[in-house]
C-alpha cells in the first residue's frame, strides 16, 4: 500500500505532462485490486465513496459545460452590468457578494476562480474608481468561506454530506444561513480594514 501511495504522488506530482490525474488514479486504484490490498467486494460495497464520486463528476461536468458555452461570461457580464450605478465600493461589494453566491452553480473552487475570477476582475477594471488591489483581495479571500455553502462546493463536501450526520436538507439550510453570516462578517470587517490600510 505505501508503494503503490508513493507511486501515485509520484506520478501527480512529477508526471502531469505524461498523465492524466484521473488516469493515475484508476491506475493506482488497479494495482490496489490486483495485488490484494483490496478486494473487489470491498470496492463495488463502498456505497458513500461510489456517490461522491458520481456526484461531483457530475457537477464538475456540468460547470465545465456552462463554461464553454459561455453561458458563465454572459451571466458574469450581465450581472456586473446591473450593478454599474452603484458607487465604487457598492460596486466592489456587490460583485464580491455575486461571486459568492454563484458558487452555487460549482462543484469545485479551481472551476469557480478558472470560470469567473478573469470575469469579474475585467468588469472591475472597465468601472472608474474600483480599489483594484482591495476588489482582488476580496474575491480571493472569499474563496475560503464558500466551501460550507452546498454539499458539492468543494473537494471534502460530498465527504461530509455523503456521511449521513447531517440531514440533506438541513445541510442546505445551513449552508445557507452560516455561508450569509460569514460573508456578512467578512465584508462587514473586512471592507473598512482594507479601507483604512489604503
Amino acid at each position: 500500500m505505501a508503494g503503490i501511495a508513493v507511486g501515485a504522488l509520484t506520478l501527480w506530482i512529477g508526471g502531469g505532462s505524461l498523465f492524466d490525474a484521473t488516469t493515475v488514479a484508476m491506475l493506482a486504484l488497479s494495482v490496489m485490486l490486483l495485488v490484494g490490498v483490496i478486494s473487489w467486494s470491498d470496492l463495488l460495497s463502498n456505497k458513500q465513496a461510489w456517490n461522491v464520486l458520481v456526484w461531483f463528476g457530475t457537477l464538475v461536468a456540468l460547470a465545465d459545460g456552462l463554461s464553454r458555452v459561455g453561458f458563465l461570461k454572459w451571466f458574469a457580464g450581465k450581472a456586473a452590468a446591473s450593478l454599474a450605478g452603484l458607487s465604487p465600493l457598492g460596486f466592489v461589494v456587490g460583485l464580491v457578494v455575486l461571486f459568492f453566491l454563484v458558487h452555487y452553480m460549482f462543484a469545485s473552487l479551481t472551476a469557480h476562480v478558472t470560470a469567473l475570477l478573469p470575469i469579474f476582475l475585467s468588469a472591475a477594471l472597465a468601472v472608474a474608481g474600483v480599489p483594484m488591489k482591495m476588489f482582488a483581495f476580496l474575491l480571493c479571500s472569499s474563496l475560503g468561506l464558500m466551501g460550507i455553502i452546498t454539499p458539492y462546493a468543494t473537494g471534502p463536501s460530498p465527504i461530509y454530506y455523503g456521511s449521513g450526520y447531517v440531514k440533506p436538507r438541513e445541510f442546505w439550510l445551513l449552508g445557507l444561513v452560516f455561508g450569509a453570516i460569514y460573508l456578512a462578517v467578512f465584508l462587514g470587517v473586512g471592507v473598512p480594514y482594507l479601507l483604512a490600510l489604503q
